[in-house]
């Protein structure tokens, strides 16, 4: 398949350096500012080595990436609230060529599912949007496979930066604030971590999910969802659930037509206690039981590996 990628932060960047490992061709890059273009095949090696040294892909528009030869529109540009955009202009104008579509950027399926789907309907195009709920992990085609009204309730960790406060604060007994200084010297959180430990991030995931159970009946957006964040929590507090063999984690909630984000307690032993960074989600669908998932949930290669799963899925 030929890919235009929108987006070169670490998912962008790693779709294009990745896609010839799975046998597609990268035709058109395009950053905020700059794109780089070429029938044949971009130098993957020599756009990311210019993007780290310059700032820019390459020296054309952004928006001549559109006139591209390409097959899939891989959406990579960061998540924004509200309107979504430009992520769902660029869905617009993809479907409107009849083009597929994958995403990474959370936005236009979070805030616009609606709008997204209805666009599809009139395109030749498909859009997938696999890496935006649990990074690598298969939560979206796990509930594709099983059948959406099959299932009834998912929940558990979809954050790893969260993940890693609450589990670096239960191991050493340290305070919120220690962690999350500790945790954005390493590269974990960011250097604003609003959107994680706020349960922003962990409730757009959860928003996406109520909208593929909901199949189209009802739409979800993140004001439809009930968020409480991890900034009060205390050491203490994590302490106290440890004699009583608990812990704490930040957990999304999608059941009965509800999406529900905040602290909650856990078996400290559980299947949704994971440690550092990972992600863990139970699927609770008819006939299958509980389904679990666990691994990492985010990271440049690991989101881009679920997109060139997608891409795969459109090319199958």
């Amino acid at each position: 398949m030929r890919l235009c990628v929108l987006g070169a932060g670490a998912v962008g960047s790693a779709v294009v350096e990745l896609a010839a490992e799975h046998g597609h061709v990268v035709t058109a890059f395009a950053d905020s500012d700059s794109a780089v273009v070429d029938a044949d095949g971009i130098d993957a090696d020599a756009v990311l080595s210019k993007k780290r040294e310059d700032g820019v892909v390459g020296d054309a528009d952004p928006e001549s990436v559109f006139d591209a030869d390409y097959d899939v529109l891989v959406e990579a540009t960061p998540t924004t609230l509200g309107d979504a955009e430009p992520g769902f202009s660029h869905v617009e104008r993809a479907l409107a060529d009849d083009r597929h579509v994958v995403l990474a950027n959370k936005g236009p399926v979070a805030e616009r599912y609606a709008d997204v789907r209805a666009l599809e309907a009139d395109s030749e195009g498909t859009v997938r949007f696999g890496a935006t709920v649990g990074g690598a992990l298969p939560i979206l085609s796990t509930i594709e496979d099983v059948g959406p009204s099959r299932v009834s309730a998912v929940y558990g960790v979809l954050n790893g930066t969260a993940n890693f406060v609450l589990s670096r604060m239960a191991a050493e007994g340290l305070d919120y604030e220690h962690v999350l200084a500790e945790a954005q010297d390493l590269g974990v959180a960011e250097a604003d971590p609003a959107f994680d430990v706020d349960g922003t991030d962990t409730a757009l995931k959860g928003v996406i999910v109520a909208n593929v159970l909901a199949e189209g009946e009802t739409e979800f957006t993140l004001d439809d969802a009930e968020v409480e964040g991890i900034q009060e929590l205390s050491g203490g507090m994590l302490d106290l659930a440890q004699e009583d063999g608990q812990t704490i984690r930040l957990i999304v909630e999608v059941a009965d037509g509800s999406v529900r984000v905040g602290p909650r307690l856990v078996s400290a032993n559980g299947a949704v206690a994971p440690s550092g960074a990972e992600n863990a989600v139970q699927i609770e669908a008819d006939y299958c039981g509980r389904l679990g998932i666990t691994g990492r949930g985010a990271g440049g290669p690991e989101t881009a590996s679920a997109v060139l799963t997608d891409v795969e899925r459109l090319a199958d």
